[in-house]
């Protein structure tokens, strides 16, 4: 990239959008990095006796689960909202919002307080990706669009090595304080408000918008008009399949790791530190891909660039879930799928505001990447279901990896946009 092409504010404007990105990962990331011995402490609490592992299965499936229809709902909500109000206005609300709830959950003492506070929580993350996925999109050149993109998603994984750091640090703390420090994120929510601006290509749809387009209903039906409707059912069928095998396999690493047999009689402080090293190391590799998928796209298309991390994400879940049985094999095998499995969620960014207008343009995006997680969040819940029924979460992600196979298909009917304009 042409750093010379490129204006101070565009960094500006990208570096604020990747900050607020690198936080929801971080608030995303902190439950599953603690999601055994909170829930642990807290059903413990309400029976009075120590919980079967399976249990504890069970009940953090439910809680993803709920935290991703909160997410879906935000994504889709915040989204109409952001093409009503403006990108910046929202990604302040939005983050706000995720911040002071992650915080909350600190002060949970049942299982299903907690669920309730991730769902809140969840809206939050969901809406700050619709608008500053836009946001970007709008105020960088097009020739520079993808790259810009891929960095804007590499912020998930920074956020991901910030929760293993924090859960590193806090290891000897217990699982409560790990969430308070999720409200440090407000802060980012302060720079947006005095540093970013609306840009200018939605002050201009905005100004010829007409009185009877601007409704929430209107926004939505537009989706599903005829030029627009396969464009739709693609990007949502495209991220249900990706969200569908991070939450449903990837994200139950930390799980993963604690029922090794390396860790069978292990001080819970040393099993914590191994669980942010991997964490860190699986996240080495969705950098790798997160950067990588915009050149891989600007080369080769988008729809090749899917295509290739639905492949590599359906042979490394099984490859590093079922295969292992040391500690240093998953650290061996964990960056590959990160590479693949996470990497895929850099397209997003760059595919999805492609394929929609200016003033529909975060609706859309919100829509397609946040509706297919009211699906997929019938993913947790069946992975908790597998262990019970299969016996191993290797297994479970097993099965979980054939969702990919679905993403290759739909690739069929993707159209591609490499080298176009933002539809105006």
């Amino acid at each position: 990239m042409q750093s010379s092409s490129i204006t101070r504010y565009q960094w500006l404007v990208l570096f604020v959008a990747w900050l607020g990105w690198v936080f929801d990962s971080m608030d995303s990331t902190i439950y599953t990095l603690v999601l055994q011995p909170a829930l642990q402490d807290l059903l413990r609490r309400q029976a009075g006796v120590p919980v079967p592992a399976e249990l504890v299965s069970w009940y953090g499936g439910i809680i993803l689960s709920v935290f991703l229809i909160g997410w879906a709902m935000g994504g889709v909500t915040f989204g109409v909202l952001a093409d009503h109000f403006g990108r910046t206005r929202v990604l302040i609300w939005t983050i706000l919002i995720y911040a002071i709830f992650t915080g909350l959950a600190a002060l949970s003492r049942t299982w299903w307080e907690l669920a309730l506070l991730r769902f809140v929580t969840a809206l939050g993350i969901g809406g700050e990706w619709a608008a500053g996925a836009a946001l970007v999109a709008e105020v960088w050149p097009e020739s520079k669009r993808a790259k810009a993109a891929g960095l804007l998603q590499s912020a998930w994984a920074a956020g991901f090595f910030l929760a293993a750091l924090i859960n590193l640090m806090l290891r000897n703390s217990g699982w409560r304080p790990i969430f308070v420090v999720g409200i440090g994120p407000a802060l980012v929510a302060l720079a947006v408000r005095v540093w970013v601006r609306e840009p200018e290509l939605w002050l201009r749809a905005r100004s010829v918008e007409q009185p009877s387009a601007a409704s929430s209903k209107s926004k939505l039906t537009a989706l599903f008009q005829p030029g627009l409707r396969r464009s739709t059912l693609v990007g949502a069928g495209l991220a249900f399949v990706a969200v569908f095998g991070l939450w449903g396999a990837t994200n139950w690493t930390p799980t993963l790791i604690r029922s090794l047999p390396d860790f069978a009689h292990t001080a819970p402080a040393r099993v914590n530190a191994s669980v942010s090293y991997a964490t860190m190391l699986l996240n080495l590799g969705a950098l790798a891909g997160y950067v990588s998928f915009g050149p891989l796209a600007d080369r080769f298309g988008r729809r090749s660039a899917f295509g290739l991390m639905c492949c590599g994400s359906f042979i490394m879940l099984p490859t590093a879930f079922l295969t292992p049985r040391s500690y240093a094999t998953v650290l061996a095998l964990l960056p590959l799928l990160g590479f693949f499995n996470n990497g895929i969620f850099s397209g997003f960014a760059i595919y999805l505001p492609e394929l929609f207008p200016t003033a529909i343009r975060a609706t859309g995006a919100g829509f397609c990447f946040n509706v297919g997680r009211v699906l997929a969040s019938a993913g947790p819940f069946l992975t908790g279901y597998l262990v019970a029924q299969l016996g191993s979460f290797g297994r479970a992600a097993s099965a979980i990896a054939l969702v990919y196979l679905l993403g290759l298909l739909i690739l069929l009917f993707a159209p591609e946009t490499k080298g176009r304009p933002l539809p105006a």
